[in-house]
């Protein structure tokens, strides 16, 4: 086709006639053009049925015919016609909303298909869900926010992942759809994550390696991920909780992180090879390099080491407590002084019991603890371990036997 289709003596035709010679023309296209002319000959289409010749009552059923083509042809056509389809319809969007909508969402599995998630995100963005033309449930509006939010993820654009995902913490309405909801809590994680506030996203991701519905493989995926970020979060009491809880946890062994979860659960120190075996599972944003110079892996290993190392001494100078950390010299500090440093901000925080004496070098570790404190950790452990297989087993025996529960019951 040389030129755009005219509507020419198409538009004094009746509307049924005209719709027919439309659809005929479409079909020939898709029968006749090959690749690339096919996008050309679609565009010139398009241009027709939109120009202001035509009503958009006659316009509105040929873009329904031209969408259900659209969905059949190859990913690059739909995004070369689908961007110009787009363009078109934005200054008579609120006529053809629905249309503008499909074509929004096919654009954006084009876009998705090819790993254009940003572009994907932005075509989803255009689709109007606050208009009386065209009303759209609380639950799609979720389920839109969520992809978008989910392709905003995959560029790790978290800023704008998280303006979407807060606007359906906005909704009045809660979320019922079951996967809507894993998808939300998956995407919050994910969010905390990235922003590297890992103690809430441990959290959020061992629930959702908890929730019901979800498959195997995505459970222990999940589990992992909570793993790493319980090891890369902050040493101190919340910590210790999460890392509790994780090591309880009877899948934590089908995984490969348990080696280091139970290292940091009984305060044990961690050699260089374990942590650079557990650096190669972890993503680049875990990685990145700090202010100081320094990743969140090597601070939480040092931070950890530290309290390790707690257990072991009552007392140790700073050049050892250096040493045993693996820091090294820099400038105008010594390993000895960033170990003073490190204890010094975490003494500070209320994450390490213990004192310090800048003159002679020696850190000072609180010792009501250091004999007895991993025995109790592990005890503790046990005995909420034990206490959770009765709670289980009664539950089992209550489920198969109801009858013989509601006995035993009555009687006390």
């Amino acid at each position: 086709m040389a030129k755009p289709i005219a509507w020419g003596t198409l538009c004094y035709l009746p509307l049924v006639d005209g719709w027919k010679l439309y659809n005929d023309l479409l079909g020939d296209i898709v029968s006749t053009s090959t690749e690339p002319q096919i996008s050309q000959d679609l565009i010139y289409f398009l241009d027709s049925v939109l120009s202001e010749d035509i009503s958009i009552v006659a316009a509105r059923p040929i873009l329904d015919s031209f969408i259900a083509v659209l969905r059949k042809l190859t990913q690059e056509t739909q995004i070369s016609v689908g961007q110009h389809a787009v363009t078109l319809l934005q200054s008579r969007s609120t006529s053809v909303e629905e249309q503008d909508a499909q074509i929004r969402e096919l654009l954006a599995d084009a876009y998705e298909a090819e790993g254009q998630y940003t572009d994907a995100a932005k075509a989803l963005q255009g689709i109007h869900i606050d208009s009386s033309q065209r009303l759209v449930s609380d639950a799609a509006k979720v389920q839109l926010w969520i992809r978008i939010v989910r392709y905003y993820l995959e560029e790790d654009d978290t800023t704008s992942a998280e303006a979407f995902l807060n606007r359906i913490k906005n909704l009045p309405s809660k979320i019922e759809d079951h996967d809507l909801k894993l998808h939300f809590k998956l995407s919050q994680a994910r969010i905390l994550d990235a922003r590297r506030r890992f103690l809430e996203a441990s959290q959020e991701y061992f629930n959702v390696s908890l929730a019901a519905g979800v498959d195997e493989m995505d459970r222990l995926q999940a589990l992992a991920a909570a793993i790493r970020c319980a090891v890369l979060a902050p040493a101190g009491p919340q910590r210790s909780r999460i890392l509790a809880t994780l090591y309880k946890d009877d899948r934590s062994t089908s995984v490969d992180e348990f080696a280091i979860l139970e290292k940091m659960f009984l305060d044990r120190l961690l050699d260089p090879e374990e942590v650079a075996a557990f650096a190669q599972r972890l993503a680049p944003h875990q990685l990145a390099v700090t202010a100081d110079g320094t990743t969140v892996l090597d601070k939480a290993v040092v931070e950890h080491n530290l309290v390790a190392a707690s257990k072991l001494y009552e007392n140790i100078t700073t050049d050892a407590l250096g040493a045993i950390l693996g820091l090294q010299g820099s400038g105008d500090f010594t390993a000895g002084e960033k170990a003073e440093d490190y204890a010094a901000r975490m003494v500070e925080q209320g994450r390490l019991k213990g004192s310090i004496d800048q003159i002679a070098g020696i850190i000072y570790f609180d010792s009501g603890n250091a004999a007895t404190g991993q025995h109790i950790r592990q005890w503790d452990a046990g005995v909420q371990g034990l206490a959770e297989d009765v709670e289980r087993v009664a539950t089992s025996i209550t489920n198969a036997f109801p009858d013989f529960a509601a006995g035993q019951a009555a009687v006390h």
